[in-house]
């Protein structure tokens, strides 16, 4: 079976158990389904679910560089999850700095799976390190940490230190010696 007709096949085999699965808590045909998954109070539960559909579509299809929008949306319901849960929702002024190391991580993802990227790990690492330094200063600029917000330029300096770094071990000949 073609790779394509794999993709196909697996996608409908996933889009016909979510509609059984909402079909089955629309009429209440298994008693108790309804209170496990309460779409009211539950609703991030279906966006993560996506997420863990995509990567199951990417490993079903061997496909791993599906990993990456599988991370996005499963990492997007992640943040909405407790969003919900704690009630607070000013808190997408900073957790959006959480995307590129989803991104991050599906790369990682993709790369350990096989995927033909080169560089997977140290680029993924690069964009989870981009996004915590990201979160960090949001965090601290708007969640109200006060004197500490301050001291932010500091993380811009390691940064600019770790990619001086890189950049000279990279320039590195490959026998070690200059």
């Amino acid at each position: 079976m073609s790779r394509q007709k794999r993709s196909d096949l697996v996608f409908g085999i996933i889009l016909l158990l979510i509609g059984a699965w909402f079909l089955a808590t629309q009429f209440n045909l298994l008693p108790g389904l309804n209170e496990i998954m309460n779409i009211e109070y539950q609703w991030p539960l279906v966006v993560i679910g996506v997420g863990v559909l995509l990567f199951i579509l990417g490993l079903l299809a061997r496909s791993p560089g599906l990993s990456v929008p599988a991370c996005i949306v499963g990492g997007i319901g992640g943040i909405l999850y407790w969003q919900n849960a704690t009630g607070q929702w000013d808190s997408w002024s900073y957790l959006w700095t959480l995307i590129p190391g989803f991104v991050g991580a599906g790369i990682i993802l993709a790369t350990l799976l096989g995927d033909e990227a080169r560089r997977g790990y140290r680029n993924g690492l690069r964009l989870i390190l981009i996004s915590v330094i990201l979160f960090v200063i949001f965090l601290m600029s708007f969640s109200g940490y006060g004197d500490i917000a301050r001291y932010w330029p500091v993380l811009v300096i390691l940064l600019g230190v770790w990619v001086i770094i890189q950049t000279i071990i990279r320039g590195r000949p490959a026998g070690g010696s200059s």
